[in-house]
């Protein structure tokens, strides 16, 4: 059995920081030193000496798109997997718009089989929910999937859940999270149609895509899906929150995570740029819902740092270049974010919107609570030893060459950030080293425990 001791680091975790060390053994924590370290355990263990660097539990991103099946052009669970864990991320939980897309056991059964063999961190799925299928999903073992995922706008084709009777089927039945991307179809179709008229001679510029997708579309979508949620009482957890109007409806009393049925997710994209990156980066930075403006990015710093945000997961979505070329109507909608979420929100916390204490409550702690995550999450004894090291103050340039992604392009490139990820590690293992990967690492299915 391996036993590691990572030595002299700044622990953040629990809502504190603190001087400690980490003893690791085999897949587990062993034990947490905040004092002189016994000197047996100096001499036998493998002693990494930190010198004062930041020491978290693993992100748990519970939003990922890693595009396999069937999309392999744009990602797949090698390449996408270690971006993950190059940028601290310990846990993914998959998406279900694949091809084919998951939406029941045998294609869940499928992807699990790729994700065991290719995967370098661990792994989680929801199912999709389609309006065929409620029945069959709100079966399935609560045990087994994170959670079931609703699209509840036009954002994948074929898997967007428009029947009145079949969402309150699936609100009703659902003993996992349902997790809905909001955004009211009938009124994006309406708003295509106008800017389609605005512009009958050429493209619709990019910067109009967040009035095509608008803030009234996600405000509609969103308020119908906490309504069901109050009405049958489902656990809902809302992504990628986008607006002002949206942050109002979970500004609950209840702020502990465990008293709340409904949550919310931002994604360090909707938290790092708004409309007037538009003319700089056009459709690298068009995902849906939209990229807001200024204002709408101020509030939802303002909603992490008060606690009415919950998560923040990266909705890491990459396409091909080419795939981005276009206008607002014909580029497609995605970024590539998973290798830079946690220095970006560490960055974000430097500059004072919100504490770094925070950026681990809403990335590692939260997450595991959520969904309900088997001892993951958090630097505590008995807990799984997924663990990242990030050195501050220490700044770099983001570069093409650098780049995990299959996609093998980030809006991010050249901005330069003051966080480094330098160790990783998995169920124990050091999957990432100061740049090198462990290609003999692999992540393991999570288990969800739920009574």
């Amino acid at each position: 059995m391996d036993t590691i001791l990572i030595k002299d680091a700044k622990i953040i975790n629990d809502g504190t920081s603190y001087k400690g060390s980490l003893l690791i053994e085999g897949e587990k924590i062993s034990k947490i030193f905040r004092d002189d370290i016994p000197d047996n355990v100096l001499r036998t263990a493998h002693v990494i000496d930190v010198d004062g660097a930041w020491v978290m539990p693993g992100v748990i991103d519970t939003h990922v798109h890693f595009r396999e099946p069937g999309l392999d052009e744009k990602g797949d669970w090698e390449t996408e997997s270690k971006a993950a864990a190059m940028g601290g991320v310990t846990t993914v939980i998959d998406m279900p718009n694949t091809k084919p897309q998951t939406t029941n056991i045998e294609t869940l059964e499928a992807k699990e089989k790729i994700a065991q063999t290719k995967s370098r961190v661990n792994y989680g799925f929801c199912l999709g929910a389609t309006n065929d299928n409620i029945a069959e999903i709100t079966a399935v073992d609560k045990n087994r999937i994170a959670g079931i995922k609703v699209f509840m706008g036009s954002s994948t084709g074929g898997m967007l859940v428009d029947d009145k009777a079949k969402l309150d089927e699936l609100f009703k039945n659902a003993k996992v999270p349902v997790v809905t991307h909001c955004e009211d179809e009938k009124m994006i179709a309406a708003n295509v149609e106008k800017y389609k008229a605005q512009y009958p001679e050429g493209q619709v510029p990019v910067s109009e895509h967040e009035f095509i997708r608008s803030s009234d579309a996600c405000y509609k979508s969103t308020s119908l899906a906490i309504d069901l949620a109050k009405k049958y009482g489902t656990q809902l957890h809302v992504a990628h929150i986008s607006t002002a109007k949206e942050i109002a409806l979970f500004e609950h009393e209840l702020k502990n995570v465990e008293d709340k049925k409904i949550t919310a997710e931002v994604t360090p994209n909707h938290l790092w740029f708004d409309d007037r990156d538009y003319p700089r980066l056009g459709a690298k930075i068009k995902c849906n819902p939209a990229i807001k403006k200024e204002k709408s990015r101020e509030n939802l710093l303002s909603a992490v740092e008060k606690g009415i945000i919950d998560t923040i997961a990266s909705d890491h979505s990459p396409h091909l270049l080419s795939q981005k070329q276009g206008d607002a109507l014909t580029a497609a909608s995605g970024i590539p974010c998973i290798q830079h979420s946690l220095p970006m929100m560490l960055q974000l916390a430097k500059n004072g919107a919100f504490t770094r204490e925070q950026v681990v409550e809403k990335m590692c702690h939260n997450p595991a609570k959520i969904f309900n995550i088997e001892k993951r999450g958090y630097i505590r004894k008995g807990y799984y030893a997924d663990i990242v090291v990030v050195y501050p103050n220490f700044p770099y340039k983001v570069e093409q060459k650098d780049l995990q992604y299959k996609c093998g392009w980030s809006p991010l490139e050249g901005e330069t950030l003051q966080y480094k990820v330098i160790y990783t590690f998995v169920n124990g293992k050091l999957v990432y080293n100061e740049g090198v990967l462990d290609d003999s690492v692999r992540g393991t299915a999570v288990k969800f425990n739920r009574e």
